[in-house]
């Protein structure tokens, strides 16, 4: 147990008894049910790709201790660093984005990995956290006075990093990412007129997602006619959650993980219903709500704009993430590759999440309204 005194003056004293200690445990412990929920589902999948049995359970686990000290370090910033850091990744992530466009591995004609010696990298996931965090820049600049398009400025950084989302294409991320601006929007008090129309605008190109990009269309129709042979691995996702029932059929003795070449990724809720029921599913939900709610609870409480519009993005990125993944899985929403925060296997994933999630802790430490430290 630490014990740290309240007049520790040191950093990690200071830090201590000024980051919110709940939302730590929280996100540790969806990071121990992501260390047991991949060790269960990734053998089976590392074997039918021909990898050794637990060859994909300790790359995760190469990648939990990296992710945590991610979290704690980022979480020692003060808000002007944290921009800084955002600024600098969002800078990084945009170019990245681009290089993937022209070196980036193709996989079922999507180009959305790049791969440095042996090891890959998605950028699209390092951009939400650090976009949210410039929009942020912008619009806080903006309401202080400053003499800048803010609003304007940040919605070129929308425009910018959507387009070369869709270049990859990834409508999904296009999607979130754009749910998560006019989230920030919606809290800095831009008129709701203007985000009203900016929304129309993103719904009326959906039809032209639907058909222009034939894997846009087919998720659509599998998720409208769900007897499809498309929908092979929701059928069998919620075939899983029925034989779990309420407290699961027990570790290690799920069958799903044999038969989804997502288990470990995309559909690991899936694995957990099976194995240890609708209960700790329900525990998982909960950790995700309590996360969002008292990150929400915190952030109401800033004066400073920056803060606040921030820490907006990055509960919002956190939340709608996690929701589309379970409600996929659920067969509620159309099928989108994206991950259950820190429960999936998936270095970018975690380390973005865990990026994400380091700034949202140092943004909403306790601290004096002395307006210096942006």
């Amino acid at each position: 147990m630490i014990a740290i005194s309240r007049t520790d003056t040191s950093v990690l004293g200071h830090w201590w008894w000024t980051v919110d200690r709940w939302s730590l445990a929280a996100i540790g412990l969806l990071m121990s049910m992501g260390v047991v929920l991949v060790v269960a589902a990734a053998p089976a999948v590392s074997e039918r790709i021909g990898l050794d049995a637990f060859s994909l359970a300790q790359r995760q686990l190469v990648f939990m201790p990296m992710a945590m000290a991610v979290i704690l370090g980022v979480s020692l910033l003060n808000p002007r660093w944290v921009r800084r850091l955002g600024v600098l990744g969002f800078i990084g992530g945009l170019g990245l984005l681009g290089l993937t466009l022209l070196v980036g591995t193709e996989i079922n004609g999507a180009r959305r990995w790049l791969t440095f010696a042996g090891m890959s990298l998605q950028p699209s996931e390092f951009i939400k956290p650090c976009l949210a965090v410039a929009t942020a820049w912008m619009v806080a600049a903006q309401q202080r006075g400053h003499p800048v398009p803010g609003n304007l400025i940040a919605t070129a950084f929308l425009a910018v990093t959507v387009g070369l989302l869709l270049l990859q294409p990834d409508v999904g991320q296009s999607i979130v990412v754009m749910l998560i601006w006019g989230a920030q929007l919606f809290v800095a008090g831009v008129s709701t007129g203007w985000l009203a129309l900016l929304g129309a605008g993103a719904l009326a190109a959906l039809p032209g997602a639907y058909f222009t990009m034939g894997h846009v269309r087919e998720r659509i129709e599998t998720f409208l006619d769900p007897g499809t042979q498309g929908n092979f691995q929701v059928r069998q996702s919620l075939e899983a959650f029925q034989n779990g029932g309420l407290l699961g059929a027990g570790p290690g003795e799920g069958e799903v993980k044999a038969h989804l070449p997502d288990a470990h990724a995309d559909f690991i809720f899936a694995v957990a219903g099976e194995e240890y029921g609708a209960l700790a599913c329900l525990i998982i939900i909960g950790l995700f709500a309590f996360i969002v709610l008292r990150g929400f609870s915190r952030a109401l409480t800033e004066s400073n704009p920056f803060v606040l519009i921030a820490s907006t993005g990055l509960i919002a990125q956190f939340g709608l993430q996690a929701c589309v993944n379970m409600a996929s899985t659920l067969n509620l929403v159309p099928t989108k590759g994206m991950t259950l925060p820190f429960i999936s296997y998936g270095g970018s994933s975690l380390l973005a999440m865990a990026l994400g999630m380091g700034m949202l802790l140092a943004l909403t430490r306790r601290r004096a309204a002395t307006g210096d430290e942006l």
